[in-house]
């Protein structure tokens, strides 16, 4: 599988006065999808929450290529662009797509691994790399794009 694709719903707290959707809700439905791909394998709010971690972003930053409007259906499809090996820094680039055929917005995330809210940080370190090194992924690199193939955050 190249990408993760994520439906989203425009809701009426997501308009501004002119009938558009904010600018700051791109980021948020990007932000939620990669939170549903997380938890889609493994690595759920209840693990985020029991390990006290969190994820730092570097960057963030959208390009805006047309307005969403509600009633507009939207998908945001999630790629990974680049990983060291035990995922401490990374990059994803979230589109948003709008009915099915019109790319709306790329928001591009440059992150570093996770974060303690806690003073256990060589226990953080030492759970998230095992995490991550049982995650087998397979990466192939074509026209500088990473191509997610399969991932797998099972504990076997």
């Amino acid at each position: 599988m190249s990408t993760f694709t994520v439906k989203a719903e425009i809701r009426w707290s997501d308009i501004d006065p002119n009938f558009h959707v904010l600018h700051s809700k791109y980021y948020d439905y990007c932000a939620n999808a990669r939170l549903l791909i997380l938890q889609q394998y493994g690595v759920s709010m209840q693990v985020i929450q029991e390990t006290h971690i969190g994820p730092i972003l570097f960057r963030e930053e959208c390009v805006f290529k047309r307005e969403l409007k509600f009633g507009d259906e939207i998908e945001i499809k999630v790629k990974l662009l680049k990983a060291n090996a035990d995922f401490s820094r990374w990059s994803f680039a979230n589109e948003i797509w709008k009915n099915g055929d019109t790319l709306a917005a790329i928001v591009t995330v440059d992150g570093l691994g996770w974060i303690p809210k806690k003073e256990n940080w060589p226990y953080l370190l030492n759970y998230i790399s095992k995490r991550l090194q049982q995650c087998r992924m397979q990466m192939i690199l074509i026209h500088r794009e990473v191509k997610f193939l399969k991932l797998d955050f099972s504990m076997n």
